[in-house]
Parts: C-alpha cells; sequence; structure tokens
C-alpha cells in the first residue's frame, strides 16, 4: 500500500468486533512506535499493553466513568496500550520551559502516530484518547503517582460495514508558499 493511500485509510475507531489481536501484531505496533524519531532521541515513553478483555471492560469502567464517559467505547476494544510519559532530562525541560513547547509531548503524539500506522496497514483500527481518569489508571495498574500517562491508544478490527469518508479542509484553504 503507498503512504498516502495508507493515510487516507487511518481513521479514529469507536466501534470493535468481538476479535483478539494477535500478539505478534500488537508488536509490531510496539516496533513501529519505537522507531519514532524523538527530540535529542530521547524516547520518552513506555507502552503497557492490556489485551485481556475482562481487564479492559473493568479499567474501562473505572477510568472512563461521569464527565470521562463518552470515552467508555474503549471498553470494546481488543487491546489497549498505555502510554506512559518518561521523565524528560534537564536540557530537555529547560528548552522546553524557554521555548514554551513540551518536546516529550510532540515525541510522544509522533511514536503514537507511528503506532496508528502501523496498526492501520495490519487491518486494526486505533483511536487517541487523552480524556481518562489519569489517577484511578494509575492506581488501578499499580503505577507509581509520578509517573504521567497523557495518552491511551485503544485497537481494535472495525465493526462497521460502512466506510466513511474524512471530512477534511480543501487542501488550498492550508497552505500557502512563502514569497520574499
Amino acid at each position: 500500500m503507498k503512504f498516502i493511500d495508507l493515510v487516507k485509510k487511518r481513521k479514529s475507531l469507536r466501534t470493535y468486533l468481538d476479535k483478539p489481536i494477535p500478539r505478534q501484531d500488537l508488536l509490531s505496533c510496539i516496533e513501529a512506535a519505537r522507531l519514532a524519531p524523538s527530540a535529542c532521541n530521547a524516547q520518552p515513553w513506555k507502552f503497557l499493553i492490556i489485551d485481556d478483555k475482562d481487564t479492559i471492560k473493568s479499567l474501562v469502567k473505572d477510568i472512563c466513568h461521569t464527565i470521562y464517559s463518552f470515552n467508555k467505547f474503549i471498553g470494546e476494544a481488543s487491546a489497549l496500550v498505555i502510554v506512559i510519559s518518561q521523565k524528560e532530562g534537564f536540557l530537555r525541560k529547560a528548552a522546553g520551559k524557554i521555548k514554551g513547547t513540551n518536546y516529550y509531548l510532540i515525541d510522544i503524539g509522533i511514536a503514537c502516530q507511528h503506532l496508528a500506522l502501523q496498526a492501520q496497514e495490519l487491518g486494526i483500527g486505533s483511536c487517541w484518547i487523552g480524556w481518562f481518569d489519569e489517577k484511578k489508571l494509575k492506581k488501578n495498574l499499580k503505577l507509581p503517582k509520578k509517573n504521567k500517562i497523557d495518552t491511551i491508544m485503544s485497537l481494535g478490527y472495525d465493526k462497521s460495514i460502512m466506510a466513511k469518508s474524512k471530512i477534511r479542509k480543501p487542501i488550498n484553504e492550508i497552505y500557502s508558499f512563502y514569497q520574499k
């Protein structure tokens, strides 16, 4: 598949078949994320994969409640990838403060997009989740409080039969060439 076709096919998936994802495919997705570039080659990520359906359902019930409830659909996913942010080094943190940029978030964004595109190539859909009860998630997974979890990637096979086309602005509305 050409890269542009892969990008056109990838969408945020919110309905999942009840079908497990082979662990080798999950590891292929993690390998794609591992190969992502990062500022100063910091690789500020760890990936915790949950692929047990009962664990996912129980976890999502606890972390997608009240104000987070619109993301409860991830309870039907075949796997969740919990993206744990690693502490930034002094130089990156200082540069980020000066510039007003959280470089680790950019790095994690690139890694997660690599993961999502690899999943898509394997016929696995994904959805990027940033709205969940992080405190309860860390408690449930017995992770140290100092850990930061900015993102969960839900993964699964598409339940819907009809493919929806992406709604995007026309290309001529989003670019210009600089001219002296």
